[in-house]
């Protein structure tokens, strides 16, 4: 039970370090999503194997939980310490937790737009058939074998296409074009 607990504490913890640059720039530095993303990791693992840990496995647990807090409380007031009597209490007022959360909404609402406009598009596709936009639904149709009884037409002018089916009907056509141009 402690390490669910303690597993929990940490995926919040980790959470609110990941929200950090977003809810309170001043405080935020470079980093601090890596460190986020390592606490939710040992959250995770916390709350997932919390029945393996028993015995000594723990207490080292506890100990490297309780290190780990001591550690960000320090970060924590070495970068309260660094920012100025005007940011400290602009920091500390309504309005500013305010705002930052509106804005951290707008950004989740415009992010889950964003999400489903695009995951619209794609089951579009999906069920077009992944064909590309350009597509315009027409097939590929087989021409009819032309009937033994039909004889073919030869053309009359320069400009109609003679069908042929094989390379002396070629040849002929070349050498009677060649007798009436010469």
């Amino acid at each position: 039970m402690v390490a669910s607990l303690s597993g929990s504490l940490a995926l919040v913890v980790g959470l609110a370090v990941l929200l950090l640059p977003l809810l309170a720039t001043e405080l935020s530095r470079p980093r601090d999503a890596m460190w986020g993303a390592v606490v939710l990791l040992l959250g995770l693992t916390l709350v997932t194997s919390a029945d393996r840990l028993t015995g000594s496995p723990m207490l080292a647990v506890l100990c490297g939980g309780l290190l780990i807090g001591r550690l960000g409380v320090e970060v924590l007031q070495l970068r309260w310490r660094a920012l100025t009597p005007e940011e400290q209490q602009r920091l500390l007022s309504i309005e500013r937790w305010q705002t930052s959360l509106n804005e951290l909404l707008v950004s989740v609402a415009k992010g889950i737009a964003a999400v489903s406009a695009a995951s619209a598009t794609v089951l579009a596709a999906l069920k077009r058939g992944g064909g590309s936009k350009g597509s315009s639904g027409k097939r590929w149709v087989r021409a009819e074998e032309a009937s033994a009884s039909a004889p073919a037409a030869q053309p009359t002018t320069p400009e109609a296409t003679a069908v042929v089916s094989s390379f002396a009907e070629i040849d002929q056509l070349l050498q009677a074009a060649v007798s009436q141009a010469g």
